[in-house]
């Protein structure tokens, strides 16, 4: 039994995607996905690179828009747009590729923002939260800094705690340690481990195939646009049912 098995609320799923479909012009990025994500479950999606991981985890936000299909978090489904969609939107928090930090301002104006704006909360309270969320994170000392002054892996452990600040339902990870040096890798998947084990709901489009290993409750694998494999970490990894599986895990294990 993996981490997070114990207690999971089965009934109802934090994110539910039905019969998703996406197209880029002529181009099909995502077909007919079906899937269901549990609270205090960590999902790993992996695949070849244009295999549609990464804009799958952008439309459970309606960061992409979908062409059919229907997409609903904590059981709501997720509107085209306007203010509700703000609203569940700030449920499912991002983090990405490439940190998305207000250069201009400093890292606990990164963190208060939403929380003022979108949660209401006073500039004193947003600003008690922010820097617990920095220290969690390990970044407080940095807090007066603006991002250019901070490392790659700092910078994604602000985007983290940001994403935190918003008291989302799950938390979405699109490639969040492939801009990084490699010795900053750790140190962003540290952070991501200690929320995996409070039992945060994540959802991690990854190359770190020991990441999966050791945190994932669940690993799809993807190709082509369409899910053509799911299973816990220990099968997937030990016995890939697929051809497709088996040459992508040996290409790797090749490099």
């Amino acid at each position: 039994m993996s981490q997070n098995e114990t207690g999971r609320n089965l009934q109802m799923p934090v994110i539910e995607l039905r019969h998703v479909d996406k197209y880029f012009g002529q181009l099909h990025v995502l077909r007919d996905i079906s899937l269901t994500v549990h609270r205090g479950e960590v999902l790993v999606i992996i695949g070849p690179s244009g295999s549609g991981k990464s804009t799958l985890c952008r439309t459970i936000n309606r960061l992409e828009t979908i062409d059919s299909g229907e997409i609903l978090i904590d059981g709501k489904k997720l509107p085209e747009e306007g203010k509700d969609l703000a609203g569940l939107r700030s449920q499912a928090g991002m983090v990405f590729q490439s940190f998305n930090l207000f250069a201009h301002i400093n890292i606990l104006d990164n963190v208060t923002l939403g929380p003022m704006d979108v949660l209401k909360k006073s500039k004193a309270e947003a600003r008690k939260e922010a820097m617990e969320l920095l220290k969690r994170v390990g970044v407080d000392s940095q807090a007066a800094r603006v991002p250019a002054q901070l490392s790659g892996g700092q910078q994604q452990r602000v985007a983290i705690a940001r994403a935190l600040a918003m008291h989302p339902k799950a938390i979405l990870f699109d490639e969040p340690t492939s801009a990084l040096d490699p010795e900053m890798i750790g140190e962003v998947l540290d952070v991501m481990t200690s929320l995996a084990r409070e039992g945060m709901t994540m959802v991690v489009v990854t190359h770190e195939m020991n990441f999966a290993r050791r945190v994932a409750d669940r690993v799809i694998f993807m190709d082509a646009g369409a899910i053509v494999e799911e299973n816990t970490p220990e099968e997937f990894f030990s016995h890939p049912a697929s051809e497709r599986a088996r040459d992508f895990l040996n290409s790797l294990r090749d490099h």
